[in-house]
């Protein structure tokens, strides 16, 4: 472990044995928040006497939230301790849940995500970085598989559990659901979360803090509303500007300083440039799936949002799976040959719902499902744990900050570019007809399909030996021919 960075005395095993469930736990209630919601715009709207177009603040208050909140969440665990952050961030999430539970109006609801949104932005970086620090990179892939789990079953599980909650009881209760599960959490943590911090960490850098969380949270803001046609082009085109200014001079304020906020100085290493690049440009094609598959399902095939809820859970049930073969798979094949044939698999996985239809068997669409979130388990739990590989301890809580804020960026990107393109698709297609809407879902398949096999290039630039720390793979030493007799 670096010098810089001073750990907890004696990390037990049973900390050890824990921490991973803790972070999975507090994962697995943000990710779960983040799609549940969705299902109940509808329910909520009318309760609260209002149009369901005006509840799009509560929805993007939290994504904004999270952008902005991201990129210092690195800072404030060297600075104040990763079990002191990890409580506010949970004590934070949980008590936004419980005022969104008791709002009476929409500005209560949206500033109540927004209070979410800050414990949401602390949990998945200060949780991974507490994973990096606490397991040596030859037992990464163990600890990592408890983050990628909940991060997958979530937004899988969420809009089935909110359908069943919206139909049988109260519409508050998605939030209350959070209480209990955020209670377990902080009890938890006082037992299990080691308290790792920088003491030499330098101040906060504000500016760069102003610069970048603005940039952010306003091109997360347009790829939120992207393709509902809420605003004219030219106010779009005039926010993506200002949005790009603003990161442009990000980057002109953080050559200038000694501590930038987010120090991209780690593009340097290899691993981590083409784990979080590759990674950004492959969740765009797998982002894009939460919100093309209700449209198959249930515009296209006819089904209702529970059952269309169900069809997605073979996904979930691989995702767990994957946790028994992904270790093995990385040591045996390593990072650079599973990369690039998982993100080819993934992305004609994602292709194969073109053939999806009225006539497609029930069963034929569940193995589907299956298999998809059997690739996307494996992708996700290689390039997460990736970025950690040649990354020393002092630097894991900038590559944890830049790593989430570009995850989320990506999945931002990807509901987006599905939108144009099912809205390019769709034209004018009568879409309460689905013998001509399932052929334009269908083109939107195949183009994000084809965006995701050609992010596989990406992992390209890898050596054959990358990772190896990671997944205990042994060195591949080259065979020297035998001198002629």
């Amino acid at each position: 472990m670096h010098d810089a960075v001073i750990a907890p005395p004696g990390i037990s095993a049973e900390t050890r044995r824990f921490l991973p469930w803790l972070v999975a736990v507090a994962l697995f209630m943000e990710n779960l928040d983040a799609t549940i919601v969705n299902t109940a715009v509808p329910t909520m709207a009318q309760n609260l006497a209002v149009t369901p177009l005006s509840l799009k603040s509560v929805l993007t208050s939290y994504t904004l939230s999270l952008a902005v909140f991201i990129p210092i969440s690195g800072w404030m665990a060297d600075r104040f301790g990763t079990k002191r952050v990890f409580t506010l961030a949970i004590a934070l999430f949980i008590l936004g849940s419980l005022f969104c539970g008791l709002a009476m109006n929409v500005p209560m609801l949206t500033a109540s995500r927004v209070l979410q949104g800050m414990g949401g932005a602390m949990m998945t970086p200060v949780g991974r970085l507490a994973l990096v620090r606490t397991f040596p990179r030859s037992e990464m892939l163990t600890a990592m598989n408890y983050v990628v789990v909940p991060a997958l079953i979530g937004p899988l599980v969420g809009p089935f559990v909110g359908g069943l909650i919206v139909h049988w009881l109260h519409w508050r209760v998605i939030f209350f659901l959070n209480l209990p599960f955020g209670a377990v959490g902080l009890w938890m943590v006082s037992r299990h979360m080691p308290d790792f911090n920088d003491p030499t960490v330098g101040p906060l850098d504000r500016v760069g803090f102003v610069l970048f969380g603005a940039g952010v949270a306003l091109l997360s803001y347009v790829l939120e509303i992207f393709g509902e046609h809420r605003l004219p082009l030219s106010a779009m085109a005039l926010m993506l500007a200002t949005s790009a200014l603003l990161l442009a001079a990000y980057g002109w304020h953080m050559r200038r300083v000694p501590a930038p906020l987010l120090s991209l100085g780690l593009f340097g290493i290899r691993t981590f440039r083409i784990s979080v690049v590759g990674g950004f440009v492959t969740r765009i094609g797998i982002g894009g799936m939460p919100f093309l598959l209700p449209l198959l399902y249930q515009i296209g095939l006819g089904y209702k949002p529970w059952q269309a809820g169900l069809l997605t859970m073979p996904q979930a049930l691989a995702a767990i799976g994957m946790k028994i073969f992904s270790k093995r798979l990385l040591a045996r094949f390593g990072y650079r040959q599973v990369l690039l044939a998982n993100t080819v698999l993934l992305g004609l996985t994602i292709t194969a719902f073109t053939r999806v239809g009225p006539g497609t068997p029930l069963a034929g669409i569940l193995v589907l499902s299956l298999v998809q979130g059997f690739f996307s388990s494996l992708q996700f739990t290689s390039m997460n744990s990736l970025v950690y590989a040649d990354v020393n301890d002092r630097d894991a809580s900038k590559a944890s900050s830049i790593s989430s804020t570009g995850q989320q960026m990506s999945l931002c990107f990807g509901v987006a570019f599905a939108s144009l393109l099912t809205a390019w698709f769709l034209g004018h297609v009568d879409q309460t007809v689905a013998a001509e809407t399932i052929p334009a879902l269908h083109k939107a398949y195949l183009v994000m399909g084809l965006l995701t096999i050609t992010s596989s290039l990406v992992f390209i630039g890898l050596h054959n030996d990358d990772g190896n720390n990671v997944s205990n793979r042994a060195a591949q030493v080259p065979e020297v021919a035998a001198e002629p007799a």
